[in-house]
């Protein structure tokens, strides 16, 4: 693990963004105010969903690090699923909003004023957004954080969307064509209504007790490769019944482990633990459950409500 990564924790760049959020939304406004162009509008609004999302975010990670309690034993990890979900909310409320500045300018055009320091600070301030972004994405993947990859998510949509109204007031002061303003800040919502539903999805999928990535799933069977073996033509340790999930920055995983039955239950459980070690030390974050059974015995029944 790369080390300077592993020292960017979600909640010391959620924490980060709240400042970049903070100084954009400066900008930005600034913007508006010198140009009076509805798409730097837009621009601003998002910004100011930035700032919301990013403070919930940080909730919601610093509720997830609590460690299990009497009412939730598996622990808090899920809390970061309500910052993804969250934020696509408010970024389909920004976009309606956009909507609505955009469809009341484009009635009523309006020339813009001082274009070139406003599209300035406008591209300023999506540098900031830029560069937060790029280190949250390798942060977010290094911790499985998906309340900061929601947060990243959300910087690279508002940087496109400053992108997008930076030419359009380009287009508009080389043109004249005062409508482009709001038709572009149109454009500008209908994007970002794609990514806020694509972060309300993730999230929902979350909750449902998601399975692990493929990779993850990969590199837990080879390590149950690993410790099964034949003696004679017989298998003397055989692995089944493996169950998935994850949650939040944790993964889990069930199964059932067979061994001959003339075992002592302490060798069991020492290859027991052996098993769980070297699962743990393949995934980080990683917790295995293991049921042991005599290699002649299956314990798998159905629940009439799976089938249902």
């Amino acid at each position: 693990m790369d080390f300077s990564l592993q020292r960017l924790t979600p909640k010391r760049l959620l924490q980060a963004s709240v400042v970049v959020a903070l100084v954009t939304i400066s900008l930005k406004t600034l913007a508006w105010w010198l140009t009076d162009s509805v798409g730097l509008l837009s621009d601003a609004m998002e910004s100011v969903v930035n700032l919301a999302s990013a403070m919930f975010g940080l909730w919601m990670v610093t509720v997830a690090e609590a460690p299990p309690d009497e009412d939730h034993p598996y622990g808090h990890h899920k809390a970061e699923y309500f910052s993804s979900g969250f934020e696509g909310i408010l970024i389909l409320v920004a976009a309606l909003g956009i909507f609505w500045s955009a469809g009341q300018r484009l009635f009523t055009p309006q020339p813009l004023e001082q274009v070139g320091l406003g599209l300035a600070l406008s591209v300023a301030s999506s540098a900031l957004n830029g560069l937060l972004a790029w280190v949250m994405f390798r942060s977010a993947k290094v911790h499985r954080s998906i309340a900061l990859e929601g947060d990243a998510r959300h910087l690279v949509t508002d940087v496109w969307t400053s992108v997008g109204v930076v030419l359009g007031i380009g287009l508009v002061h080389i043109t004249g064509w005062l409508w482009l303003d709001a038709v572009v800040a149109m454009g500008v919502a209908l994007n970002i209504v794609k990514e806020g539903m694509h972060l309300i999805w993730e999230s929902s999928q979350g909750l449902m007790d998601e399975a692990v990535e493929p990779e993850v799933l990969t590199q837990i069977h080879e390590v149950l490769d690993g410790f099964s073996h034949e003696s004679h033509g017989a298998t003397i340790i055989r692995f089944d019944h493996v169950t998935t999930r994850k949650a939040g920055q944790r993964r889990f995983v069930d199964m059932h482990m067979h061994m001959p039955a003339s075992w002592t239950l302490g060798r069991a459980a020492a290859l027991r633990t052996s098993v769980e070690q070297a699962l743990m030390s393949a995934v980080p974050g990683l917790r295995a459950t293991i049921q042991l059974l005599p290699r002649d015995v299956e314990a798998h029944f159905d629940d009439p409500m799976d089938l249902q």
